[in-house]
């Protein structure tokens, strides 16, 4: 004799809960992944928020110290900045200054600190942007005269 009515039921409900589970787990795992991925993509915009920066000099009159131009760079981040040459790179009117050429006053600075960015190089008379990008990608133009 063979499967009757309700044994088939039976069959088709096991299966039916089965497929059921099955369904749950990969949605269960894709909510995971998907929860995972905009919490790390959020620690990331919340770091690079707390990174910024601005340089506040007068631009017309820019401080030198023996070869050096002086500019002041001011943390206007909410984190502590690390203030070195392999954290920042520093470009005026588009040429990338080498790294032998410029160095900061400190290391570190706290939140709504200013440290001296010294930066030694050749300038004709004129309009000069500075652009020192940062950590983060943070970036920051200074158009000067001098």
């Amino acid at each position: 004799m063979g499967f009757s009515l309700t044994g088939t039921h039976v069959i088709f409900f096991i299966a039916a809960v089965i497929v059921a589970g099955m369904v749950s787990g990969v949605f269960i795992a894709v909510t995971m992944n998907v929860t995972t991925s905009l919490s790390d993509r959020g620690d990331r915009v919340k770091e690079q928020l707390d990174t910024d920066f601005a340089i506040i000099n007068d631009p017309n009159t820019i401080p030198i110290t023996g070869a050096y131009y002086i500019f002041y760079l001011k943390n206007i981040g909410g984190a502590k900045l690390t203030t070195t040459n392999q954290t920042f790179q520093v470009f005026i009117d588009g040429e990338l200054i080498a790294i032998a050429n410029y160095y900061f006053g400190i290391t570190s600075i706290p939140a709504e600190a200013v440290t001296n960015l010294y930066v030694n190089t050749t300038l004709t008379t004129g309009d000069h942007t500075l652009r020192v990008v940062g950590p983060q990608a943070v970036d920051n133009d200074f158009t000067f005269i001098k």
